[in-house]
């Protein structure tokens, strides 16, 4: 192995989306995500829990942001611009980042396992913004419309994001989506 270089997770991460992308998911063992990468096995595994990780580490930070986002709205906010909020948050994670998602997204549509664990991630930010919109005193079942409707918009906005042949903001299409679902709850 060649001498200490900086960026372990983020070389680690771009050699597991290139195997994944050009061998599949399952063809590809952390042996090669390692050595792509110039690390060793033991590197991928401080890094990461298992191959699957490789996708999906920043669910906790993602989760924190949004929650942080409700939590700190001021009190005059309504559930759905709370949430709207932390959206946009989001959206600004992703600046820069388009590619990389798009290249993300199609391993985790090319394996139904990968697919499982989006849902399970999706499921954990959903329960995770229906507490925070609880703490802030939100009634039941205000609070899991809400969030579940989060999701949704979010999915929507992300894959419009994805699929754009322009460049274009996440945070953006996110407050698009948004304004698009407050049109048509109001009637308009």
């Amino acid at each position: 192995m060649s001498r200490w270089q900086p960026n372990a997770r983020g070389r680690l991460e771009q050699a597991a989306l290139e195997l994944y992308a050009e061998r599949g998911f399952d063809q590809t063992t952390v042996a090669e995500i390692a050595e792509r990468a110039g690390l060793t096995e033991r590197t991928f595994f401080r890094h990461f829990a298992d191959k699957r990780e490789v996708l999906f580490w920043g669910q906790d930070a993602l989760i924190e942001l949004v929650t942080t986002c409700i939590a700190d709205a001021p009190g005059s906010a309504s559930p759905i611009d709370a949430v709207g909020d932390a959206l946009r948050a989001v959206g600004t994670m992703f600046q820069g980042r388009r590619e990389h998602a798009r290249r993300r997204q199609a391993v985790i549509a090319a394996n139904p396992g990968l697919q499982e664990r989006e849902l399970i991630k999706l499921a954990s930010l959903a329960a995770a913004m229906a507490e925070e919109l609880g703490r802030r005193g939100v009634p039941e079942p205000a609070t899991k419309l809400t969030a579940e409707t989060a999701v949704a918009v979010f999915k929507v906005a992300f894959e419009r994001w994805l699929s754009a042949t322009r460049d274009t903001d996440l945070a953006h299409v996110i407050g698009d989506s948004l304004d698009q679902l407050k049109a048509l709850t109001a009637g308009t």
